[in-house]
């Protein structure tokens, strides 16, 4: 017998990973999700080309037949920017992630660092994709991440491609969709001021966590408390 009482329970929750990394992550966040009786769907992007991440996102929306609560986190943000505006999804929530307004993308939105902001060990391209320098990886991206975990996540990391990069968001689903903003405060990747001001334009509510980029990994618990939030608060 179904128990579930709350409309927030009946949604199912998508979550979509950034650049250089997969969906495996999510893993600790995924276990309190569906511990908490949620359906839960963790996309696997190619990265490639942001058309393409939005198509698989959007299929991965599809296939939980409900309404969903889509979370991304980094360049999961102009992933689900993108494709949050599918009629399925009911709210967003982005942890640690790129915002992008109209026609912008994260190559735009990084291409004037403020001075004295942490410059990521992004190497240069190599057949057309993206790495980081796995020996500052964890530094930069997983700086609070269990070392033996971070070094996997270094040596494991997936090709980021120059047209994701580059892909621009055309109608961003945050102007018509509610949507939660998870800060890392502690983030060498995308700097907090930068994040607080995307939260802010997104007029998202916010949440403020000590961790660093791979909040998902170090702080499952918190990432997860935030998302839960946002899928009981979104009717």
């Amino acid at each position: 017998m179904n128990t579930q009482k709350s409309s927030g329970m009946q949604k199912a929750i998508v979550l979509v990973h950034g650049g250089f990394v997969d969906g495996s992550g999510w893993a600790g966040v995924h276990r309190i999700l569906k511990g908490k009786g949620y359906d839960v769907v963790v996309v696997q992007n190619p990265t490639q080309s942001l058309a393409g991440d939005v198509a698989v996102t959007r299929a991965a929306i599809e296939s939980t037949g409900r309404e969903v609560i889509l979370v991304g986190h980094s360049y999961g943000g102009v992933v689900i920017s993108e494709a949050g505006t599918h009629p399925k999804v009911a709210g967003l929530v982005y942890v640690t992630a790129f915002a992008p307004d109209r026609g912008e993308s994260v190559q735009s939105l990084i291409a004037n660092p403020p001075p004295g902001a942490p410059v990521p060990p992004i190497l240069p391209p190599q057949n057309g994709a993206l790495f980081l320098d796995r020996a500052r990886f964890a530094a930069s991206f997983a700086a609070d991440v269990e070392p033996e975990t971070a070094s996997f996540m270094a040596d494991s990391q997936v090709p980021w491609g120059l047209e994701a990069l580059a892909g621009a968001v055309t109608t961003p689903a945050w102007k018509s969709k509610p949507s939660y903003y998870l800060v890392a405060t502690d983030d060498k990747m995308i700097p907090p001021p930068a994040q607080r001001a995307m939260a802010e334009r997104a007029q998202a509510v916010v949440t403020e966590v000590a961790a660093s980029h791979a909040v998902y990994v170090s702080h499952p618990a918190e990432v997860a408390k935030a998302i839960l939030k946002a899928a009981e608060a979104i009717g």
